[in-house]
C-alpha cells in the first residue's frame, strides 16, 4: 500500500537520525486516519534512559497529540520488531495496527509469543532489508 510505504520510509528517516546521533538506528511513526501524529527514534544514549526506545517515545507523543491514553485508531510503523517492553506498552495503548520492517531474532517480542492486544493487527517485512542494512552498518562500526 502506498501510504504504508510512505510511513515506513518516514520511520527509516527517523532510524537514520538515530544512526547519525550514535543511537541504535530504530525509528517509529504513529498515524491516525493516515495522518502522522508522532514520530521518534531511539534516544537511550542522549537521554541516558534505557526506556527511550523509538516506540516508547512515539507512544507518549501520540497520546499527547490525541489527548488520550489509548491509540485504538492508530498504526505504529517501526523499523525493527519491537522488544518485549515496547510490545507490552503497545498492548496497553491498544494500538490497532503494528507494521514493522526487520525481525529482531535476539530481542523481538515474537520470541515470547503474542504480547500485543488481541485486536492489534500485525504486519512484517516492508523495507526489512533497508532496516537490516542500517542496523548492520551501525553494529559493524561498534566492533
Amino acid at each position: 500500500m502506498i501510504e504504508e510505504d510512505f510511513f515506513m520510509k518516514m520511520a527509516l528517516q527517523e532510524a537514520q537520525m538515530a544512526f547519525d546521533e550514535g543511537e541504535i538506528p530504530v525509528g517509529a511513526v504513529i498515524t491516525c486516519n493516515n495522518q502522522v501524529i508522532s514520530k521518534a527514534h531511539n534516544q537511550t544514549e542522549q537521554l541516558n534512559d534505557v526506556t527511550a526506545h523509538a516506540e516508547m517515545l512515539a507512544f507518549t507523543a501520540a497520546s499527547e497529540a490525541l489527548g488520550a491514553k489509548y491509540l485504538t485508531d492508530c498504526t505504529l510503523y517501526v523499523t525493527l520488531e519491537p522488544c518485549v517492553m515496547c510490545a507490552g506498552a503497545a498492548f496497553w495503548t491498544q494500538i490497532s495496527k503494528l507494521v514493522y520492517a526487520a525481525l529482531d531474532p535476539k530481542r523481538g517480542f515474537t520470541k515470547q509469543g503474542n504480547l500485543l492486544h488481541p485486536k492489534t493487527i500485525v504486519e512484517q517485512g516492508a523495507f526489512a532489508s533497508e532496516s537490516e542494512t542500517l542496523l548492520k552498518k551501525f553494529f559493524a562500526a561498534k566492533r
